[in-house]
Formats: structure tokens, sequence, C-alpha cells
């Protein structure tokens, strides 16, 4: 979680990596979040909990062992959010190690907490609200594990 910065402190974006967006409609996925949480006036104290971060680091040798690349874990971390956070408005950025040169491919995934769409019930979850649009994601013990 250290940021790479140059000799001046300033940061220095990363050279290689993927950044996609899923239910956005085409908008930044910050403006879209707002849209959506105006919509069904969520999010709106300083308190709430609006966004969810998830990381999927792969192993080092994923790369050299199985052929992992930067486009294969992307496509991998867009199929698990669509997979895992139905419903969700989700922002999937996958790069290579940070700072250290471990040699590890990190997919970032952030979701909005609020659902805009109606989904299935899947095994994780526990309460009818869970499946609906306009209430928010639960990070529970049975969706951490699920998968």
């Amino acid at each position: 979680m250290k940021p790479v910065l140059d000799e001046n402190g300033r940061l220095i974006p990363r050279e290689d990596y993927r950044l996609s967006t899923l239910n956005c409609g085409g908008e930044d996925f910050a403006v879209a979040c707002m849209r959506s949480n105006l919509r069904y006036e969520k999010n709106q104290r300083r308190e709430d909990v609006k966004s969810h971060h998830y990381i999927i680091s792969f192993d080092p040798r994923d790369g050299p062992d199985n052929g992992l690349t930067v486009d294969r874990a992307q496509a991998l971390g867009e199929q698990f959010c669509k997979e895992h956070f139905p419903g969700h408005q989700a922002l999937v950025c996958t790069h290579p190690d940070g700072h250290n040169h471990s040699g590890n491919i990190h997919v970032h995934i952030v979701i909005n907490s609020l659902r805009i769409e109606e989904v299935p019930f899947l095994p994780y979850m526990d309460r009818p609200a869970d499946t609906k649009a306009g209430c928010k994601h639960r990070c529970t013990d049975a969706a951490l594990s699920a998968g």
C-alpha cells in the first residue's frame, strides 16, 4: 500500500495497468456512483460506507508457471466481479507488482456499496435485501469465503 514517488515526493503513475468499469453506463465510476447514490438516497452522510475495496493478489510464480499476464488477470478480475458483486457498479484495476518488485500481479476491485440492479439470490446471501436494487452490500464471512 506504499505509493511510488519520484525524488520530489510526487506520485509516479504506473506504466503497466488495466482499468475498466462495470455497470457504469459509460460514465466515470465516481460520477456513476454519485448518480446512483442520489437516485436511491443512499451514501449521503459522511459516516456511510460508500465503497468496498477487494484485492486479488496472485502468486509471483503464476506468470512463469501458469502463463498469467496482466491482461488475463484483468479478465479474471472482471469475471470475479460479475459473479460475486452482481448489480454493483465497479472499478477493476490490474497492475503488476508495486514498489518492492516482487513480481506478483494484483487486481483491485472497488464496488459502490449500493446495488443498482436486482440480482438472483446467491448461496452466500442470507436475507432478501441482499438481492434488491437500492440496498447495500454486506461484507459477510459467507460472502468472503464464496468462490
